[in-house]
């Protein structure tokens, strides 16, 4: 008898401890499948590295630090995921970057548009304000049909929204209008 009410006990504060872990991703999921939101994706997993080598060529993927086969592995997870939560993409956005490009295609299976907006910033603080000024539109603006993607970088992520995302984490945004968004949520759909 006492150890049935400590096994309930146990099982009640384990459940109150993860109840808010699992009841956030459940809304953010819901709310996604509703549509009319914003997702920033930072790119899945690459080679080791920071940045890219010198001598990067934004016209050639062999220049660039690029996906690693777990990158891949999660892109496609990740698109996995969007498809048995019932979450619509309409416009599908990625930085010129391959990295980014790759995880786009892997996860939703179509080429996504190109936009120099979410490039990325990591040693290119120059561009920051410019790409800014670019990308508060399209997070700002609310999508036609579905959710707008945008996969991009770490760097650029951080300096539109302040949350500096895992690698293939979702930063889900509600488009106010006028350059301006609310902060639905994060969400991280588990690696392989």
């Amino acid at each position: 008898m006492i150890l049935t009410r400590i096994s309930r006990r146990l099982a009640l504060m384990a459940a109150l401890v993860w109840a808010p872990f699992v009841s956030a991703d459940d809304a953010l999921w819901t709310l996604l499948k509703g549509g009319g939101q914003v997702v920033l994706i930072r790119h899945a997993l690459t080679t080791p590295g920071v940045g890219d080598p010198e001598g990067m060529k934004i016209d050639s993927c062999s220049t660039q630090r690029n996906l690693s086969d777990e990158g891949r592995a999660h892109a496609r997870q990740l698109g996995e995921a969007f498809r048995q939560h019932g979450v619509v993409v309409g416009r599908l956005l990625s930085s010129p970057w391959c990295r980014s490009i790759e995880t786009a295609k892997l996860a939703f299976g179509k080429t996504p548009e190109l936009t120099p907006a979410l490039g990325n910033l990591f040693g290119r603080g120059g561009e920051t304000d410019r790409q800014l000024t670019e990308l508060r539109p399209l997070a700002s603006q609310k999508p036609a049909n579905g959710n707008t993607v945008m996969v991009s970088h770490g760097s650029t992520i951080v300096a539109l929204t302040g949350i500096s995302p895992d690698t293939g984490e979702m930063v889900v945004l509600t488009p106010q209008g006028g350059g301006r968004f609310k902060l639905a949520g994060r969400m991280v759909v588990h690696k392989p």
